[in-house]
């Protein structure tokens, strides 16, 4: 049955081939310190849940060394832009058919195999349907931006590493931070936060305590850059024990948009790597700030709007 140590070992393959690159390229002095460094990650990503948990931590600190230390990776040898524009001419609109794939392949996987099951075997952990289809999709763009572009050997892990250097070290946060989020959890952060607004703000009608726990959720991720991580502290500190025993709101309702508030900090934060850093890498654009600018205002409009559907929805009946 594929879980998520199966997507783990396929999400590997991309800094695996990073660190390869790397460790390859004699001419630049500092190659084996970043070929350490994304082989360390690597490593965490595909064989993490089999090693002791005293590894995973040691590999995690190599990688804060080394990056404090400075990746500073060498040139990449890529096409030019006349190249590249050229290229675009003759291929046109069927660039984007690897850009659709990929989301409409994890749409299709979702809908069609909601309990991992087909033909009656279950093929898939019921709980990882959306990435095992999100890895199949990424694995179907590949395939197709190949099969279009025909591109000489080497070059896709090239592209990779140039993508990947990049963006630096900031490509890790994710991960990094998701599993800061669970720690926060287990060490009872939420209750933490939820004694210290409760002595600050009396949390006792649904737009107050909605209030709190949607700019909670988007404060949280600004600074974690991740809203899984933002999560569990918010909701266990504020959603769980006030929106839903307290105040009885609706779980599903609370807990969706509670995420979808975090999502709003998401857009806000250059920690949020994945999100703000990447497209600025992949762009190549001078303001590294440029992608956060333009999403602000729909974050905030939105965060606006799930606080008022939160208030009016996940509370029928109650006065607000």
């Amino acid at each position: 049955m594929i879980g998520l140590d199966a997507i783990g070992i396929a999400a590997a393959t991309l800094p695996a081939a990073v660190a390869l690159h790397h460790a390859r390229d004699t001419h630049s002095p500092r190659h084996w310190r970043n070929a350490a460094f994304w082989g360390a990650f690597a490593v965490t990503l595909g064989a993490g849940p089999w090693l002791p948990d005293l590894v995973n931590g040691c590999l995690v600190l190599a990688m804060v060394a080394l990056a404090t230390l400075g990746l500073k990776p060498g040139p990449v040898t890529t096409t030019d832009d006349s190249t590249r524009a050229t290229l675009a001419r003759r291929w046109g609109a069927r660039l984007f058919l690897p850009a659709l794939a990929l989301p409409l392949v994890t749409l299709g996987g979702t809908l069609a195999l909601p309990q991992g099951r087909l033909v009656g075997i279950t093929l898939i952990d019921p709980k990882q349907v959306t990435l095992a289809a999100l890895a199949t999709g990424a694995a179907v763009a590949l395939a197709l931006a190949l099969l279009l572009t025909r591109p000489p050997r080497g070059t896709t892990a090239t592209e990779a590493r140039r993508l990947v250097d990049g963006i630096g070290w900031p490509m890790v946060l994710p991960q990094m931070l998701a599993a800061l989020g669970g720690i926060f959890a287990l060490a009872g952060v939420g209750k933490v936060v939820a004694g210290g607004v409760l002595g600050l703000v009396a949390v006792n009608t649904p737009f107050v305590a909605t209030l709190v726990y949607c700019l909670g959720m988007a404060l949280f991720t600004l600074v974690m850059g991740n809203a899984f991580a933002a999560f569990p502290i918010m909701t266990l500190g504020i959603g769980v024990p006030i929106l839903i025993h307290q105040l009885h709101g609706d779980p599903a309702a609370v807990a969706a948009l509670g995420m979808l508030s975090g999502f709003c900090g998401t857009l806000l934060t250059p920690m949020a790597a994945n999100f703000n850093i990447v497209p600025v890498a992949a762009l190549e654009l001078r303001d590294r700030f440029a992608v956060i600018r333009v999403q602000a205002p729909t974050a905030l409009l939105l965060l606006v709007f799930n606080i008022a559907a939160m208030t009016l929805l996940a509370f029928p009946g109650s006065p607000k």
